[in-house]
């Protein structure tokens, strides 16, 4: 393909829109050392989906109050899967009088999207070109002040329809992140997609409708709320779909598809919410695929023997906007009211919730041969490691295999530092051979810390007290105590208990986060499930779990039984005892027993 034909602007006589001047050239690579399908976040739309979220647009956009011709909008177009299926589900309505605007940094991908369109819809007016979208809208849409407001002047779009790159932080450089969170007006660690979410409904037209293909993540993470600030600030959704583990992409994302107005339209209802997860339940419905499955309610079968649990209601607004995007629905609503009038605390009440360390060298750091090496040349400040491995509920598998870290931290006038290696000779020398190799992590230096600590050492005086810990990512909870001093692995979370709180709290949390009862709980509150319906264990769900009261005598009984339980795991079955807990546990926040889909 020739440079011409590469930077070409493909259009026809009959676009009548002030087009903003753009700048039409080569597109450096945003993005290195990744492969080029990762660099670009390029994962296309396979057809059923794309048709899917056409339908929704087109069936929700108001023709009456939208322009003619319509200005359609892909920022991401690839192949134009998605812009041809908008175009079908519009010519199925009658509507054929379009433009359509398509954005992509990949030359070949632009050249086979414009060859599809053509093709398929010889009268659409279609102006495509090599940008990129995110750049094109900072510079067209911006004010220009400091504080990155945008405006809507210049072009706007009646319907916008997108899968955009999907790219995380880590990939792209802390560099391109800070840039973009400063452009588009978020927080946190941003990825991509953050971005091509704000930017689309920047140009959306005040009734104009965007149906967008994105990952779940932003929904339930901390780093997607600015995200779901921006979004009620600058748009008005429709509809949320969340398709979790469907498995719709060969990529390893779990995606949603929202449906929504720009600011200022014509609706002012509470958003519909839908979910979709894989469960072992018994189905009472069947459909031909995950997608014709949103249609019904409950567990439903496909013909590929997978099954479904699909849940419907409305986005949870009762807190903040900014908050973790839930269902609401009359039962959802009721069962959690239920529970917050039976609670006395949450985990944060006994102490903070933490992960665990993370060397960003592990091979140096932690291993399971330590006790092999010569007394004379064995580090000094080994210290016993518990990971995932160990996990058991209540009481860690006691391997037989145990790793151990080399810890280099100490706590010197009530502050965190590394210690002097002066001090440990072995030590010194056995850090000496690895140097090369740690000096790689150049970001410790540049963090001014010295060159042999752990990335992540957590607090050196929390390992010693009591604590609960637990897997970060498990299909159903794992919680653990330990009272041997075991440092936490990364793959792992842990509590502690604060200073002057019962002892007792620990047990009574380790009741709660065994329990069905808490993964009825995470489901109804956060529902932020992987494949296969795996869920995440992490601070910022873990440290919501509610406790009852603790003065109570359920309370006390469920303390004495998990203490029970703790004590005679590996002497004899607990599973009864276990079940006795369970129970207590769903009858301590006031309900009765229920099945947790799975």
């Amino acid at each position: 393909m020739s440079q011409s034909s590469r930077d070409r602007l493909v259009s026809s006589e009959r676009i009548r829109v002030d087009m903003p001047t753009l700048e039409r050239h080569q597109v450096p690579r945003r993005y290195k050392v990744v492969s080029e399908q990762k660099a670009n976040g390029a994962t296309y739309t396979p057809s059923p989906l794309a048709d899917f979220v056409a339908k929704n647009v087109a069936e929700s956009a108001h023709f009456d109050a939208l322009g003619k011709p319509l200005h359609i909008l892909d920022p991401a177009i690839g192949d134009g899967e998605l812009v041809i299926s908008l175009l079908q589900a519009l010519e199925g309505l009658g509507v054929r009088d379009v433009c359509v605007y398509g954005f992509e940094t990949d030359a070949d991908a632009l050249d086979r999207a414009n060859r599809r369109i053509v093709s398929r819809f010889p009268e659409a007016a279609v102006t495509l070109l090599q940008e990129d979208f995110l750049s094109f809208v900072s510079k067209t849409y911006r004010d220009g002040t400091e504080n990155g407001r945008f405006h809507q002047r210049g072009l706007q779009f009646d319907l916008a329809i997108a899968n955009p790159p999907y790219v995380r932080t880590q990939v792209m450089g802390a560099d391109q992140a800070n840039q973009l969170a400063s452009q588009f007006g978020l927080g946190g660690r941003v990825d991509l997609y953050h971005a091509f979410i704000v930017a689309i409904a920047v140009t959306l037209k005040p009734k104009g409708i965007a149906g967008i293909i994105t990952s779940n993540r932003f929904m339930t993470t901390k780093s997607g709320a600015s995200v779901r600030r921006a979004l009620f600030e600058l748009a008005t959704l429709i509809h949320i779909w969340d398709l979790g583990d469907t498995k719709l992409f060969d990529a390893a994302v779990l995606p949603a598809v929202l449906l929504m107005e720009g600011k200022n339209g014509s609706r002012n209802t509470a958003a519909r919410f839908t979910s979709i997860y894989e469960t072992r339940s018994r189905a009472t419905r069947r459909a031909s695929n995950p997608i014709d499955a949103l249609q019904y309610h409950g567990t439903v079968a496909v013909d590929d023997g997978r099954r479904f649990h699909v849940r419907h209601g409305t986005l949870n607004l009762t807190r903040a906007p900014n908050a973790v995007w839930a269902i609401a629905n009359a039962e959802t609503d009721a069962w959690l009211q239920a529970v917050s009038a039976n609670t006395w605390g949450t985990f944060r009440t006994i102490g903070k919730v933490r992960v665990g360390i993370k060397t960003t060298a592990d091979k140096v750091f932690i291993r399971k041969d330590w006790d092999e090496m010569d007394a004379l040349t064995r580090p000094e400040l080994l210290r016993p490691l518990v990971t995932h491995h160990a996990a058991r509920r209540f009481r860690a598998l006691d391997l037989r295999t145990k790793y151990q870290v080399l810890y280099p931290h100490v706590v010197v006038d009530d502050r965190r530092q590394a210690v002097d290696l002066a001090k440990f000779e072995r030590t010194r020398r056995y850090f000496e051979q690895h140097k090369a190799a740690l000096l790689e992590r150049t970001y410790v230096a540049e963090a001014g810390r010295a060159w042999y600590e752990i990335w992540v050492p957590q607090d050196p005086r929390g390992w010693d007290a009591p604590k609960l810990v637990f897997r970060d990512i498990s299909h159903e909870p794992v919680f653990w105590l330990d009272f041997n001093g075991h440092v936490v692995n990364g793959d792992c979370y842990w509590l502690s208990g604060a200073h002057g709180k019962d002892p007792d709290l620990l047990w009574l949390a380790a009741a709660v986060a065994n329990s069905t009862f808490i993964e009825a709980y995470y489901d109804y509150r956060f529902h932020n499930k992987l494949y296969a319906g795996r869920r995440r264990f992490i601070t910022q769900y873990v440290e919501q779990f509610p406790l009852p009261d603790p003065n109570s005598e359920i309370a006390t009984t469920m303390v004495r039984l998990a203490k029970r339980i703790y004590q005679q795991l590996d002497k004899e079955d607990t599973t009864l005892q276990e079940k006795e807990l369970d129970g207590l546990v769903w009858s301590a926040f006031g309900l009765a027993a229920k099945e947790v889909a799975r």
